[in-house]
């Protein structure tokens, strides 16, 4: 009594795996002497009680349960209205037409570096997720005006926690699949005891995929591995230590000798390409409830990450020559703290700082046109503190009505650039079913940082750091959203948005450039001498129709019309390459009884969407010259076709006495479509070709839970 009820979807109960379950409850606001309270259980609430529009949760079923999502939290989000993934061979996501690089990953309250395999320094994506979704517990995703306790993002934000492992018996997981042979293990560290651990291991190398025939699309056989960890301390007070872990490194070899046909070229024939990087994150939390309405959360946390790579030319009868090479490496040392009050049942507030201390190694070279060879970066352990704080508030007026206010607060030490950042949002529910939500928020990025450290050669002969004083890029969101829950598993969602972004860096000189389409590939071309004069602008509308897990089947249907458009320093409004302009998904899926204990399940997807757009190649100069040219004075007018997929997952779950035994197989892109992903050029016979997406493809899994 004095609290909205809570319903739990999609609780899957299977032998050999206990099933814990965390409960918050939110209070009523009860103003009268005795009343009688009906309500429904929104399932399509976030988490964060904080957060009004633009936002949701998710399950780690649902990493599971979608086909093509490889079990990875970002393949899952680009099913979700408003975003889509940039391309098959990578997880990057393109959320309302921004760059990816707007993206922020937040693992336990920690801001982390990239946590994917194969991720470059001033990316969010890569090839394959170093997240194990095994470990991961229920996270909220947010699309935009995300509260203030999240900042130094524009685009969109993961808040990803990790659970607790089991407190009462020790539980282990193997299993086979696309992400890696893993091993995990969970319990108790004593029976006396409450506290758990919880760890898991994958490695893989892809070479038996490849001698099955299996393609990935490139002629280099992906080598990677992962650990993930959590340790949790009840402490005999009120209060628990947590100490967790996620890090993973990985490596490939692309040799122009062993490429097949149809493999990606990385948009270059005739080189060789060689790349690794390295991820790791990890941490102490504490927690203390100073009473049942108050408590603090306080963690210190270690971050790591590095890529090496070399690209060399490989044309017969002629010695290699080195196109580019990179050897950089940040090292972060995190402290946050958030301090969480809920006055009374009307009233609630928190408060934080956020301190990021980075130490920075950057060596970074490119053949120049003239080939003579030019060091843009070459930085040995430089300090930059990205100092956060904020502080926000939520009222409720009564049952139906409610305000959030927010202030969020940026400084970064290396230029003595700051923001302050505003936020607001309000719901309204019309009735038991139904609400209206309203969303604005001010956010601020910084650059990738290895960009401010570019050199510039000045006509003294002096090297100058040109980018070093660029401001953050900014922009303004406002949302405006209507939420039906037909049934308690049936919803309708509508929004609309408007985003302006401006103080994008862009070149002096009139040109198309702008970092609003930089992050969204395994290497952008490094600009100097920036200024943050660019401007850009998304806006859109989208449709939310979802059934959720209930009587053996479940659907999502979502739509996305939008538009984005940019100016560089020329003034000239264009494409972003990201604007495809609609993306539509369909998803199902449906679970058959098999006896008493098992279950068959088939679930399918469909995804279309406009094609993005590019700079295409100048045939006439690259014939000239011999290799790719692009024409710049047609940036991003062009686009490729619509892009279109269907994939199909069929699975079988065995429930015997103490064990659970899964089965399943993923197959990818059904009708074999052929979704282009880069133009390029072939110097040998002087024609543009085109790499594609991923053609059929088969990702399968076998686990064993006991």
């Amino acid at each position: 009594m004095g609290y909205k009820p809570v319903y739990l979807r999609a609780l899957n109960i299977k032998s050999g795996k206990e099933l814990i379950i965390n409960i918050e409850l939110t209070e009523m606001v009860i103003t009268t002497d005795e009343v009688v309270v009906k309500a429904y259980g929104r399932k399509d609430k976030p988490l964060n009680e904080m957060a009004k529009v633009s936002a949701r949760s998710f399950s780690v079923e649902e990493t599971e349960r979608y086909a093509g999502t490889w079990f990875d939290p970002a393949r899952m989000a680009a099913n979700y209205a408003g975003v889509m993934a940039a391309g098959d061979q990578r997880n990057d996501i393109i959320i309302r037409g921004n760059s990816p690089l707007g993206l922020l990953w937040q693992l336990e309250g920690i801001n982390i570096p990239n946590p994917n395999h194969f991720g470059t320094l001033g990316t969010t994506g890569g090839p394959i997720s170093i997240l194990n979704n095994n470990l991961l517990d229920n996270s909220d995703f947010f699309t935009g005006a995300f509260p203030a306790e999240y900042g130094n993002a524009i685009a969109g934000v993961f808040d990803l926690k990790m659970r607790n492992g089991n407190n009462k018996k020790h539980e282990f997981v193997a299993q086979i699949g696309m992400n890696g042979f893993e091993l995990g293990a969970e319990g108790p560290f004593s029976k006396k005891s409450k506290a758990s651990y919880l760890i898991s291991y994958r490695y893989s190398t892809l070479a038996v995929f490849d001698a099955l025939g299996i393609n990935f699309g490139v002629s280099g056989i992906p080598q990677y591995q992962d650990l993930s960890f959590k340790l949790n301390f009840p402490t005999k007070k009120a209060g628990r230590f947590s100490f967790f872990g996620v890090g993973g490194t990985s490596y490939i070899e692309v040799l122009n000798k062993d490429r097949k046909d149809g493999d990606w070229t990385f948009g270059h024939d005739n080189l060789d390409f060689r790349f690794g990087s390295d991820m790791g994150v990890t941490g102490l939390e504490h927690v203390y409830f100073f009473n049942k309405n108050t408590r603090i959360n306080t963690t210190l946390a270690a971050s790591y990450t590095g890529t090496s790579s070399k690209a060399d030319s490989a044309y017969e009868n002629a010695p290699p020559l080195t196109y580019y090479g990179d050897k950089s490496s940040e090292t972060k040392y995190s402290f946050t703290s958030k301090f969480s009050q809920k006055i009374n049942a009307k009233n609630n507030y928190n408060f934080g700082v956020i301190l990021d201390l980075y130490s920075a190694n950057y060596q970074d070279s490119a053949l120049r046109p003239n080939y003579t060879y030019y060091k843009l970066t070459q930085v040995e352990r430089e300090k930059m503190l990205l100092i956060q704080s904020y502080g926000q508030f939520q009222h409720n007026f009564s049952n139906k009505f409610s305000i959030y206010a927010g202030l969020h607060f940026q400084y970064f030490t290396l230029n003595n650039h700051w923001t302050l950042e505003p936020r607001f949002s309000a719901e309204w529910d019309i009735n038991t079913k139904s609400s209206l939500n309203a969303g604005f928020g001010m956010h601020s990025q910084l650059q990738p940082r290895f960009m401010y450290f570019l050199e510039t050669k000045v006509p003294t002969g002096e090297k100058v750091l040109s980018n070093k004083n660029m401001d953050f890029s900014k922009s303004n969101h406002y949302i405006l959203s209507y939420n039906y829950l037909i049934n308690k598993n049936l919803r309708l969602k509508i929004e609309t948005y408007y985003q302006y972004l401006y103080s994008i860096p862009v070149e002096q000189n009139p040109s198309y450039y702008s970092m609003i389409n930089f992050g969204n590939d395994f290497y952008s071309d490094r600009e100097d001498s920036l200024i943050n004069t660019g401007t850009g602008k998304n806006y859109g509308i989208e449709l939310t129709f979802e059934k959720f897990l209930s009587k053996n089947y479940y659907f999502l249907i979502t739509a996305s019309l939008f538009d984005s458009k940019y100016k560089g320093s020329d003034k000239i409004g264009r494409n972003t390459i990201y604007n495809s302009n609609y993306v539509a998904n369909f998803l199902a899926g449906y679970s058959f009884d098999i006896g008493k204990h098992n279950t068959l399940s088939f679930d399918f997807k469909t995804v279309t969407a406009g094609g993005k757009h590019y700079i295409p190649v100048d045939l006439d100069k690259s014939q000239f010259y011999g290799e790719k040219v692009l024409d710049y004075t047609r940036a991003y007018e062009p686009s490729y076709p619509a892009y279109f997929r269907l994939d199909g997952r069929i699975s079988f779950k065995l429930n015997q006495r103490k064990m659970n035994t899964e089965i399943a197989l993923d197959v990818q892109n059904l009708t074999n479509h052929k979704n282009v992903l880069l133009e390029s050029y072939d110097s040998k016979t002087g024609e543009i070709i085109y790499d594609y997406q991923f053609g059929l493809f088969y990702v399968f899994l076998l686990r064993f839970q006991f």
